[in-house]
């Protein structure tokens, strides 16, 4: 088939002045329609019509034919079928071809794509029935209209959304017609199909808000976080990633997770992230096919194999915690939790990048009381080797004894509730929501090594730290400069040690000590200056 796509374009727009060639997010408003024609398979001869030069010019510039229009086809009373049967007439002369379907595709729906042109091309070549088809978007809503001077509903019955009937309106976008339906009058056929669009597809500039949506859409960026969380890591990459999803509200975001982590994907899908999950051997081409303009990698070490392929894409990479040799190549590399081991351009280091969630940066600073009430016991989401049985153990009969209050906070992949619910007189709490205020209601808390250490330091609230691993050994934030008690591996140490260490916190002069430390670091704002670093980083991406 031979396709024209014809783009009216005239100088003398009324709302928008000169919208044609004003700059939209960083090129002319003509230039997408333009790249939209040109970039649809069907190799389309694609042609701008107007009467103004500087529309023209422009026009050149980025690929399409031009038709100067007379003056006359300019006019605000003039329709489009006017236009798009002269600049045909003009085409079909210059080209030397007759055209099949003639296109007419507007510059004011910038957010259009050429697949859905293509789409919409096809049905026509598959349903030689068909003598026009018209971009469209669905409307479910209560309407009304005017009868007899009063206001009127269109509807008999008053339904939620999905149980009225669909109705459908011209986005704008384009009109499909074949040849033999086109004249001066018309371009619709006695057989009318409409192309239904989705979402941002629709929009077609009227007015300044519909020109500042488009920009706000051009300018976004598709961020895919590429994370890990199972149980022998625990869900901590998890709950980070999703803080910083919170806080990049103007961009598009997708989660990735490898193959092992289907417990971070049930938790990433509660809080209802679209999340894909790694299905082959090659987790890089599989997030390659999403797109990413920006990948943040929350996954611990990685090698200079796995960001290559990314690399070689253009795309900017965002790493967490991540001190292998990958992380040399990335654009910017956060780290609140290991040491430093060298000073490297974009890595930022410390306590000051910790990424609190809201809970604790609106939270009050825990008052302490002089005697303990209530112990604590949170070993994060997943708590591989229970220790949280293993605190019980140690301090049950003492707590009992004195009437301490033991509660425990599960995690949402704690496997071993059964082993702590023969323990009578303790609170468990799975899975919530609100942990600082458990938190605030505990004198002493028992950890891991992670980041709930900085929750609790941002509370001023004195915590023992048993670490769940050699890894969690390095955590460098957890110690006795920075207010904890710090225990070691909690495989290792003895009940009778952790038993030990609690009495030596229940002084109120000791736990005063370990509050005074813990508030020394500016935690809050944290997550601020992440935030800030990545969005300069993605804002500057041309």
């Amino acid at each position: 088939m031979n396709i024209l796509i014809v783009i009216p374009a005239r100088g003398g727009s009324k709302g928008i002045p000169r919208k044609n060639v004003r700059s939209l997010a960083g090129k002319p408003l003509i230039y997408y329609s333009i790249i939209n024609g040109l970039h649809v398979k069907y190799n389309c001869d694609v042609y701008v019509s107007s009467e103004d030069d500087e529309i023209l010019s422009i026009s050149q510039k980025f690929g399409a034919k031009v038709f100067k229009r007379d003056l006359s086809l300019s006019l605000d009373s003039i329709t489009l079928d006017a236009v798009i049967y002269d600049t045909y007439k003009a085409a079909t002369k210059y080209e030397q071809k007759h055209y099949d379907l003639i296109v007419t595709l507007q510059p004011t729906s910038p957010l259009l794509t050429s697949k859905s042109i293509e789409l919409a091309i096809e049905s026509m070549i598959n349903d030689d029935t068909v003598d026009t088809i018209i971009s469209a978007k669905e409307e479910t809503h209560l309407t009304w209209g005017i009868s007899n001077g009063q206001f009127v509903p269109n509807y008999h019955e008053r339904l939620n959304r999905q149980y009225l009937p669909k109705s459908y309106t011209e986005t704008g976008g384009f009109l499909i017609c074949r040849e033999s339906v086109i004249s001066e009058k018309s371009r619709i056929g006695k057989k009318v199909s409409l192309h239904i669009l989705e979402s941002k597809e629709t929009i077609d500039i009227d007015n300044y808000e519909d020109w500042s949506l488009c920009e706000f859409y051009l300018k976004r960026k598709k961020i895919v976080f590429l994370v890990s969380g199972y149980n022998e890591i625990g869900l901590g990459h998890i709950y980070n990633s999703l803080i910083l999803a919170s806080s990049i509200l103007e961009h598009e975001i997708i989660f990735f997770c490898d193959s092992k982590s289907a417990l971070g994907y049930e938790k990433i899908k509660e809080n209802n992230y679209p999340c894909l999950i790694q299905s082959t051997n090659d987790i890089q081409e599989e997030v390659l096919k999403i797109l990413p303009d920006v990948i943040i990698s929350d996954r611990l070490d990685t090698k200079v194999e796995d960001v290559d392929k990314f690399l070689d894409h253009g795309v900017y990479l965002i790493h967490f915690e991540d001190l292998g040799d990958g992380a040399k190549q990335a654009n910017l590399v956060f780290n609140a939790i290991y040491p430093e081991n060298e000073k490297l351009r974009n890595h930022y280091f410390g306590p000051k990048y910790f990424c609190a969630r809201d809970e604790f940066i609106h939270s009050e600073i825990k008052v302490l009381s002089r005697s303990v009430n209530t112990v604590l016991i949170a070993f994060g989401g997943v708590d591989p080797n229970n220790l949280t049985l293993k605190v019980i153990q140690s301090i049950y009969e003492y707590c009992q004894q004195n009437s301490i209050k033991i509660q425990v906070v599960c995690g949402f992949g704690y496997k071993y509730i059964d082993s702590i619910q023969v323990y009578s007189n303790i609170e468990v709490f799975s899975n919530v929501k609100n942990i600082s205020m458990y938190m605030l209601s505990a004198d002493i808390v028992f950890t891991s090594a992670g980041r709930t250490t900085y929750e609790l330091a941002i509370l001023g609230l004195p915590s023992i730290v048993l670490a769940q691993n050699e890894r969690e050994l390095t955590h460098f934030f957890a110690g006795e400069k920075y207010g904890f008690i710090n225990l070691g591996l909690g495989l290792t140490v003895s009940n009778e040690n952790i038993l030990a260490k609690f009495k030596y916190s229940l002084d109120y002069k000791v736990r005063q000590t370990m509050q005074q430390k813990m508030l020394k670091e500016d935690l809050k704002l944290g997550k601020q200056r992440v935030v800030n670093l990545i969005k300069n980083l993605i804002n500057n991406i041309q």
